[in-house]
């Protein structure tokens, strides 16, 4: 297990520090804090970044990355599917130099009542770009709990301009959705990707130099559009994780369970197995990198997790699994 990290030396907030030392500088600080959220709601959770067999998390990891190298041909292919702007010849067979940084952070709770909790935003600056994605996967809804995760949410971005959370929360419904399942793996939350300055796809253009960087609105901005705007917006979201995770986890993790609650559990467990070995597409860059370490690229899979042939767990009408069913076939809007 790797421990936590030492507090980092590197100001963060400084913009005369290199963007890569500022991203690796702010997981490592968030990663502190979060650990230390958790330990407060566990009895006896081992002080590290992974977490085995806790009373309260079945698995956790709070892990952080900071990889640079060369990709080869087939990672940049990879990456190439949804960031077509990367200038390369796929035919010269050249590596291209890289450089990430970022936070996973994957909460796996032993009450079924307490829902998984999925990483805030990481960052990653190649040519240059942020993205990630925050989703929360319960296994039984509780309507409290998801506008409290999306209130939070929405809480981290609206100052940044009240078009992102929208916009991102509608792109994680679309990502995180498991097409030979026909549904979601979970609420939802939000997600994001090629997060520079050029315009986006999901946003509205960088504000024109006679707008003043504001919108019509109260003076908000419509985005953020600089490096050092967007790393603030990921600095929100990422600090958004203990207001919206740790009260939905404290409120849960002695509440009262059956032994059929503990199967359906770990059959949406299955679910996200299958998301994340499939679909995810962190899960297949990372296994397409040179040297890819394994056991930190799965880390976020589940210790246990359940597949059952034609179950007809779900399809009650008036059950809780029922209620949950209905929500990841078709996605609402919490706040």
């Amino acid at each position: 297990m790797s421990g936590i990290h030492d507090k980092p030396s590197v100001d963060f907030l400084s913009p005369a520090v290199p963007m890569r030392d500022r991203m690796t500088a702010y997981a490592k600080d968030l990663q502190e804090r979060i650990i230390h959220s958790l330990e407060s709601l566990d009895q006896d959770p081992p002080s590290s970044a992974t977490i085995a067999s806790g009373s309260v998390l079945e698995k956790a990891g709070v892990n952080i990355s900071s990889v640079h190298g060369k990709l080869p041909p087939r990672a940049i292919e990879q990456m190439r599917a949804d960031h077509a702007g990367i200038p390369y010849d796929l035919s010269s067979g050249a590596h291209v130099p890289f450089f990430a940084a970022g936070i996973s952070i994957v909460l796996h709770p032993r009450n079924p009542n307490a829902p998984t909790r999925n990483p805030p935003p990481p960052g990653k600056v190649l040519a240059w770009w942020f993205g990630g994605g925050s989703d929360l996967t319960p296994s039984y809804l509780f309507e409290e709990d998801a506008k409290t995760f999306h209130g939070a949410l929405k809480s981290a971005c609206d100052p940044f301009g009240t078009a992102i959370y929208p916009a991102f929360k509608s792109w994680c419904d679309e990502y995180f959705h498991i097409p030979h399942r026909e549904e979601t793996r979970g609420i939802g939350g939000i997600f994001f990707d090629d997060f520079s300055y050029p315009p986006h796809k999901r946003l509205p253009p960088p504000p024109s130099s006679s707008s003043s960087g504001s919108s019509s609105q109260g003076g908000s901005p419509q985005r953020p559009h600089s490096a050092d705007e967007i790393f603030a917006f990921i600095r929100s979201c990422g600090d958004a994780f203990i207001p919206s995770y740790i009260p939905i986890l404290a409120r849960r993790k002695d509440v009262p369970y059956t032994d059929h609650m503990r199967r359906w559990q770990l059959l949406r467990r299955g679910r996200y197995v299958e998301f994340n070995l499939i679909y995810d597409r962190g899960t297949k860059f990372g296994l397409k990198t040179p040297g890819p370490r394994i056991e930190s690229i799965l880390m976020s899979l589940p210790e246990t997790a359940r597949w059952e042939y034609r179950s007809d767990m779900g399809e009650e009408e008036g059950s809780e699994e029922k209620k949950l069913l209905d929500i990841l076939k078709s996605p609402k809007d919490w706040i």
